[in-house]
């Protein structure tokens, strides 16, 4: 199995404009400038409509930016073809799919779309990859779509490592889970980032999560880059006004639903 080393990615003065529902052009995100350096664990914090779900679709190319550029190790992403954009930049989903079949039917797909040979349940990679990702063997043969959500993700974890990404880039992925579940995946998070020298970007509001995995980490507030900084830095004195009030706010206001 391959191992990609960690990709640098830069995000310079980007800006995204979407129609109200009066055709109206409104200002998603607002000149936001962010240096995810290679092999480091980076967090954006924000509140829920503040911008990072919009922020992921653009470095996947889901969406194309109205200004600025996305570079990923120095390439601007708007020139590269996106099935191999998507090759080099691995996305966990927020809430994670399975297809239908085993967990070992799941963990080859990436090698089936590349019309690669399969890795066999003793293939040396994937074993690493499960050991990795604290998945036991005995759950290859289950039906994938039977196992608990915080199994579920450990496996989309698994499933977007064995492809080899250079970036791994996760949406909001403790929001189903449970605290020791979470916590887990966030001792998952660092392992991978340390082992792999990956460069791991995640979208989260869960500030327990992000202090305790983030080697850097950007307060994303209306479409805005407020604070960047290491993460403990950032954390423990924040200078700004928002953050602070970010950081003194009940839970269940940093996680309102809204979409952003």
């Amino acid at each position: 199995m391959r191992v990609a080393s960690g990709e640098t990615l830069s995000i310079e003065e980007v800006c995204q404009l979407r129609p109200d529902a009066n055709g109206r052009s409104v200002e998603i995100l607002r000149g936001v400038n962010l240096e995810v350096p290679a092999g480091r664990l980076m967090v954006v914090v924000g509140p829920s409509g503040g911008g990072k779900s919009t922020l992921l679709r653009l470095i996947n190319r889901l969406e194309d930016p109205s200004s600025g550029r996305i570079l990923l190790s120095g390439i601007d992403i708007a020139t590269l073809d996106p099935l191999q954009l998507r090759r080099r930049i691995g996305v966990v989903l927020q809430v994670p799919f399975m297809y239908e079949g085993t967990v070992l039917d799941n963990l080859q797909r990436a090698f089936f779309f590349r019309d690669e040979p399969l890795p066999a349940a003793n293939d040396a990679g994937l074993l690493q990859v499960l050991e990795l990702c604290r998945l036991s063997l005995d759950l290859l043969a289950r039906q994938a779509r039977s196992l608990s959500i915080g199994q579920q993700q450990r496996v989309s974890l698994a499933r977007t490592l064995l492809a080899a990404p250079g970036l791994l880039v996760l949406d909001e992925p403790t929001s189903a889970l449970d605290r020791p579940t979470a916590d887990q995946l966030g001792r998952t998070l660092q392992d991978i980032c340390r082992q792999r020298q990956l460069s791991i970007l995640m979208m989260t509001h869960d500030l327990r999560l992000a202090q305790r995995v983030a080697d850097h980490a950007a307060f994303l507030d209306q479409g805005r880059i407020v604070e960047t900084g290491e993460s403990a830095r950032l954390f423990e004195n924040p200078h700004s006004e928002a953050l602070k009030n970010f950081l003194s706010s009940p839970a269940d206001q940093r996680e309102d639903g809204h979409v952003g």
